[in-house]
């Protein structure tokens, strides 16, 4: 029988188990999309759901510093870790929040330290889940404030008669040493992670210091090390109007994970998955062109859809495109 037979023969679960067994792309959705990032939301309920749906993977996110401080213990990732197993879940990836590490980019070393053992006890965590690499959304520049609060989101949804779309950018903001400490700083998460064993990615996100790939490369032709890697976030990328699947051929081998969700015409909204015009064919497409081997992860942002359809949706979308 052919792999393009094989596949549909199988069903979503043999389809997903084969994939695995051959090494290829698998799919995941992150926990999120069952719970909120507010801190004290967790994934135990997500974790069953997912696993019912039929993924292969679940990320995990470490939430803020109280969730690494007080739930992430030894007690709740060996209990974590078996409700994984029940569901024979992997953990791709184990992600920390921006407020998590969000002082990375502060010009104060004792700042930038603190962050730094935030991001090791991340390291510590995700390791203890099995996970093969570690993650967070690139930081952004301390100096740099908005209205939203989480810097990335900052639309302008009804703007008043002459209101304009404005960031504050405190004083003292100097570019080039922001990007010499920044390159320093990311230095230093990756041999923390290596010291683990693992490897790290890096995300990109509007108004971060990693807006789009080229930011991405700017700094892996810094450090180049094959242990640093992209997490494409294919809907922040078509946010900064910039095309995934051409995304994913320049950053080749330094793909690490790509997280997938849909996105309307206008390139701002995430809408459900396949009411939008994100090119699930090309991602996959451009994935198989470099060789790619890891995650496809659905991230969807709230929705009038029922979440469980979404998933529904993608795995099927997905399916069909892998095999």
């Amino acid at each position: 029988m052919l792999r393009r037979e094989f596949i549909p023969a199988l069903g979503l679960a043999g389809a997903l188990s084969q994939l695995r067994a051959a090494g290829g792309m698998k799919l995941g959705s992150v926990s999120w999309n069952f719970h909120s990032l507010a801190p004290g939301a967790h994934p135990e309920k997500a974790i069953d759901i997912i696993g019912s749906l039929g993924f292969a993977g679940v990320e995990l996110i470490a939430n803020s510093r109280r969730d690494v401080d007080e739930y992430w213990t030894d007690a709740t990732i060996s209990r974590i870790n078996k409700q994984l197993e029940r569901n024979k879940l992997v953990v791709p990836q184990f992600p920390m929040f921006q407020p998590v590490v969000e002082g990375l980019t502060s010009r104060q070393a004792d700042e930038r330290n603190v962050s730094l053992d935030y991001f090791e006890a991340g390291c510590r965590i995700g390791k203890k889940l099995g996970a093969p690499m570690v993650n967070i959304v690139a930081p952004w520049a301390r100096e740099l404030s908005a209205s939203s609060g989480y810097l990335p989101r900052y639309f302008l949804d009804d703007p008043k008669p002459g209101e304009k779309f404005h960031i504050n950018i405190a004083q003292g903001y100097d570019g080039d040493e922001l990007w010499q400490n920044f390159t320093v700083t990311m230095k230093a998460c990756l041999e923390r992670a290596k010291a683990h064993q693992m490897r790290f990615s890096i995300e990109n996100h509007t108004h971060t210091m990693i807006p789009v790939t080229d930011s991405f490369l700017r700094l892996w032709d810094v450090v180049r090390d094959p242990a640093l890697g992209c997490n494409l976030d294919c809907g922040w990328a078509m946010n900064q109007r910039e095309y995934p699947p051409l995304a994913i051929r320049k950053l080749n081998r330094r793909l690490l994970n790509l997280h997938i969700r849909d996105i309307d015409a206008t390139m701002r909204d995430y809408v459900a998955i396949g009411d939008g015009v994100m090119d699930f064919n090309a991602i996959v497409a451009s994935a198989k062109a470099i060789g790619f081997e890891g995650f496809l992860t659905l991230e969807q942002d709230s929705s009038k859809t029922d979440m469980k359809e979404v998933c529904r949706r993608y795995l099927k979308i997905m399916r069909a495109n892998l095999a």
